[in-house]
């Protein structure tokens, strides 16, 4: 196979896609002066299949490559930023105090849990192809060098985040054949700009399996859980053997369905398609399959393999002008092979490859900068550079060639220094280490937008530590420092993946500390959680008030589902106080107002259950307006107002509370204590005396303590006997029921306000009972003979005559056939559903009164449903973006039938019961239980055939927010797209 040949970017926000062809035509190489071939080096020393005694052929530092930097720190903050790229639920040993739960539904669409693992790089797709080539880098440099996260006390947190990817690997190959490779859409994902922690979009799962496979995704996968394996043994090895039964179950899979996973995850062609192919993958998953089980068996198979992998163009030599990325692992495979069998044809690759990026082959070699940067793509060169680092360090460990460990190792040790500092700049490239590093990398949740917009805020609001940026675009050291930038300045896990591996091979070799008491927890920048107040008006007689929630949360990030704020006042105006609503932009605008103290009330605005969240321009604020103030005529001054703020701004008076907990402003000063009881009700008056209940009255009491009236207690007592029975009402009218025939009560009412405050009682008020009436055995007459109206396929409407009865009909009930009963109805008539097209019903109705009695059936009426409309057809589009417990659905239907439709309407069924329909437009919508009904309104009721319109509605959901299965639109079943 020769090397692949670049493919043209489909788009202008093309992930790394052409980095994972190969060497451009133009600027890639440069000719050496002094032509060199590959030298042929004595063979290395195999070696067991596990993990290699630290230190290993490790050389000494020469004073040309003595130790500029602090390793272990690098270390220390490369494997946080792994944590700052975590999904789904936090953990709570993850030490990036701004990131919080993410995306925790994950898989719902596909009914499978694939929350967790990494967001790719700075957007929020798990792409898993390059997500698993990531941790395979990160295994093999524990592997080769645990001593180096010994000695830099980093093996837990590596050791963590290792099990964190692993487990998410567990659960996206529920099955031998089944692997889910990714889990968002990419071109969706990328046109949203917030953190992770507030997703707006849907993110759909992706997978191959039997029918559809992907050998270069389920190989690299095995690889991953192959290489971890080994990591883990030393400490757990049950999870070692759980990684490496998934791992061979998934080498399986890849070496007996070869595809190419894009065939079959379109949506990551445009992002991480593999153009080496999967040759690699098959040779790479054997190696460490080999390493792992020690079965030789695996040998075999990567050396059958490997004779398949590219060539370089028309030549049988196998490529050498590239490098291991997430794309082409046959370079880590000419290390792996070499180190393991000693083969010389192994040796002879890897030297060629390693020459052609040190001292060049044939007359040519990677590009370098002036500076040193060895500069093979545009696109994140200093995660090339860092990968063939790593590979070049394990190489030179084990080679036997003094000149070429001396030479492998120093181009390893300058690569690595350069990105941390030693470069014409002076400057890092590793976020949060060393000197001038970068301060704004392109990533999402790490800017902490609102808005958005990659640049509101101007300034990026957490330090992404240990985050290695893309680097120069060309050989020539130069660099800028823009969030827009996404060649230079982005940055991703594979970036990391290579350098974190070599970090630790160089803390074994030089030490390093790393810091103490790392990382300090941030603090927020700015208000997260804020109302701010304008006054719209400022009458005479009252206040028009504009108020604003602005949720800018980043620490982390958080959608405000509960959120409701108090506008407090003094009513010392004269007239009562009105409270009128205003323009909203979702939350319900107030009507009423509360006492809070004697001389302070509020109006409270509660928006449970609308979303607020950092996800937009709209999305993250929240406008409600309302007027305070007395009738026409009356004064108002609101300046002694608690809350009242002349200046339209932030506003701390406006306390605003989330959950009941509050979050922002402050609360009015402690009001006096409420030590006033009301006043005693007046006498209470019976009315409706039955034998078994009545309705009692009284005056209200009032109540001057400033608390307020909380409501009455009410005693009642049989004469006679020494039961006492207390009652409560919040009103000044009460209920009683359970009350004995021919028997004496005498009632008495006492006041209580909030504070706790009683009243004295009131007057004693006696009720006697009268006798039970006889009992009502006599049934309603017979209703009348139902008509049928509104007959179509699928129901109908029914009327009849009313019956009469002695006491008084309660209801109706319908019967089809006699027997079975098609619904009730307290009115003469009843909408029947659920009918077959084209068919005979008969139904009766019959009468039921307050004993439940039944009266006589009806005379019978016979209808025949109407036959389904000639031509008829419908088709429906559903398509939903969720966030939280919020989604907006967008449905499209066409007539796909031959006759003109003059109305509609779509009917469908919620697949969980705690989905509800909010605000619609475009139609009128009404929902019972789970079932939803959709009506046309005055503009979008004609429907010709072929022709479709459009509507929708906000909704809220609780747990997972599936879409409907079926639609039927006038009763008949529709195709869904």
């Amino acid at each position: 196979m020769s090397h692949p040949v670049p493919r043209p970017p489909g788009r202008s926000r093309l992930r790394r896609l052409l980095a994972a062809g190969t060497a451009l035509a133009a600027g890639l190489v440069t000719a050496v002066a002094a032509p060199q071939a590959a030298a042929p080096a004595s063979a290395a020393p195999a070696f067991n299949h596990g993990a290699v005694a630290a230190g290993t052929g490790a050389r000494t530092a020469s004073p040309a490559a003595a130790p500029a930097f602090n390793y272990s720190e690098a270390l220390q903050k490369s494997l946080f930023f792994y944590e700052a790229q975590q999904s789904g639920k936090k953990p709570s040993w993850n030490r990036v105090s701004w990131r919080g739960d993410s995306a925790l539904t994950d898989g719902a669409d596909v009914g499978v849990d694939l929350t967790g693992g990494w967001y790719d790089a700075g957007d929020h797709v798990k792409f898993g192809f390059p997500m698993a080539f990531s941790t395979t880098m990160l295994a093999w440099g524990a592997v080769e060098y645990r001593d180096g996260y010994v000695a830099s006390g980093q093996l837990p947190y590596l050791l963590n985040n290792l099990r964190w990817v692993n487990d998410y690997f567990v659960k996206a190959h529920p099955a031998p054949n089944v692997l889910y490779g990714q889990v968002g859409k990419g071109d969706d994902d990328h046109k949203w700009w917030g953190p992770a922690e507030v997703l707006p979009m849907a993110r759909p799962a992706y997978k191959i399996d039997a029918s559809c496979g992907g050998a270069d995704l389920a190989g690299e996968t095995a690889a991953a859980m192959a290489a971890s394996s080994l990591v883990f043994r030393p400490t757990d090895a049950a999870y070692a053997d759980k990684l490496l039964t998934h791992a061979k179950q998934l080498y399986t899979f890849a070496d007996t369905v070869r595809k190419s996973y894009h065939e079959c995850i379109t949506d990551a062609t445009s992002f991480y398609r593999s153009w080496s192919g999967y040759q690699d993958e098959l040779v790479w998953g054997a190696i460490w399959l080999y390493r792992a089980t020690g079965d030789a068996t695996y040998l075999a198979k990567a050396e059958s393999e490997y004779d398949k992998l590219g060539n370089e163009n028309q030549t049988t030599t196998k490529s050498y002008k590239w490098t291991i990325a997430w794309d082409n692992k046959q370079f880590g495979a000419y290390v792996l092979l070499a180190n393991l069998t000693g083969k010389q044809k192994y040796v002879d690759d890897a030297n060629r490859w390693l020459d052609w990026w040190t001292v060049g082959v044939n007359g040519s070699k990677v590009a370098y900068s002036p500076g040193g940067e060895a500069v093979l793509d545009s696109w994140g060169s200093l995660r090339y550079a860092a990968n063939t680092a790593f590979a070049a360090l394990v190489y030179s460990d084990r080679t036997t060639d003094a000149t070429r460990k001396a030479r492998y190792h120093d181009f390893a040790v300058r690569q690595i220094n350069y990105a941390l500092g030693d470069n014409p700049r002076n400057s890092s490239y590793m976020i949060g280490f060393g000197a001038n590093p970068p301060k704004n990398p392109h990533h999402r949740t790490a800017h902490g937008s609102w808005w958005d917009s990659q640049t509101v805020p101007t300034e990026t609001r957490h330090v992404l530590y240990g985050a290695l940026v893309g680097g120069p675009s060309s050989a020539n050291d130069a660099y800028t420092d823009s969030r827009s930038d996404y060649v230079m300045n982005e940055v991703a896990t594979d970036y990391n993946a290579g350098f974190t591996s070599a970090l630790a091979r160089l803390s074994q070799e030089y030490g390093g500390t790393p810091l103490a008491n790392f990382p300090v927890a941030e603090q927020p920048d700015l208000d997260e959680l804020t109302v701010e107040t304008t006054v719209m008006q400022a009458e005479t007689r009252a206040t028009g008030l504009k108020a604003i929630i602005y949720n800018k949360s980043a620490f982390p990030a958080r959608a405000l589902t509960t959120g409701k704020f108090r506008y407090y006042f003094r009513p010392d105006g004269t007239g009562p106080v009105t409270v009128t609503p205003g323009y909203t932009q979702g939350c319900p605008s107030p009507s009423t107002a509360k006492q809070y103290s004697a001389d302070i009330w509020y109006v409270e605005v509660d928006c449970t259950g609308y979303t607020i969240a950092p996800a937009g321009q709209s999305q993250h604020r929240m406008e409600v307006q309302f007027k305070i103030g007395v009738p026409e005529g009356g004064t108002w001054d609101p300046t002694n107002d608690p809350s009242y703020q002349a200046t339209a701004g932030p506003n701390r008076k406006v306390p605003l509370y989330s959950g009941g907990v509050r979050v922002w402003g402050e609360e009015p000063g402690p009001a006096t204590p409420d030590t006033t009881a009301p006043s005693a009700p007046g006498t209470p008056v019976a009315s409706a005396v039955t034998a078994t209940g009545l309705t009692l009255t009284w005056p209200a009491a009032t109540d001057t303590g400033g608390s307020g009236l909380a409501g009455y207690d009410i005693t009642q007592a049989q004469v006679g006997s020494d039961a006492l029975v207390l009652l409560r009402s919040t009103t000044n009218t009460l209920a009683v029921t359970g009350l004995l025939p021919e028997r004496t009560y005498q009632f008495s009412v006492v006041a209580r306000d909030g504070a706790g405050n009683r009243s004295a009682a009131s007057p004693t008020v006696s009720v006697t009972t009268p006798a039970a009436p006889a009992a009502d055995t006599t049934p309603p007459t017979a209703p009348g003979t139902p008509t049928a109206s509104a007959v179509g396929p699928t129901g109908l409407t029914l009327t009849w005559g009313p019956a009469t009865d002695n006491v008084g009909v309660t209801g109706y009930r319908v019967y089809r056939g006699g027997t079975v009963l098609v619904g009730s109805s307290t009115g003469t008539t009843l909408a029947v559903t659920g009918l077959t097209a084209a068919t005979a019903y008969t139904f009766t109705v019959v009468a039921v009164d307050a004993a439940g009695n039944v009266s006589a059936a009806s005379a019978p009426v016979t209808v025949t449903t109407a036959n389904p409309p000639t031509g008829g057809g419908c088709a429906v589009g559903y398509v939903t973006s969720s966030w939280d417990t919020g989604f907006t659905a967008n449905i499209t239907i066409t007539n796909t039938g031959t006759t003109t439709l003059t109305s509609w309407s779509l009917g469908f069924t919620f697949p969980s019961t705690g989905q509800k329909v909010g605000q619609g437009w475009s139609a009128n919508f009404t929902q019972t239980g789970t079932a939803v009904t959709a009506t046309n309104v005055s503009y979008n009721g004609t429907l010709a055939p072929g022709a479709s319109t459009s509507f929708g509605f906000n909704g809220t959901h609780t747990g997972t927010n599936p879409k409907p299965a079926a639609f039927t639109l006038n009763g008949v079943a529709c195709t869904v797209s």
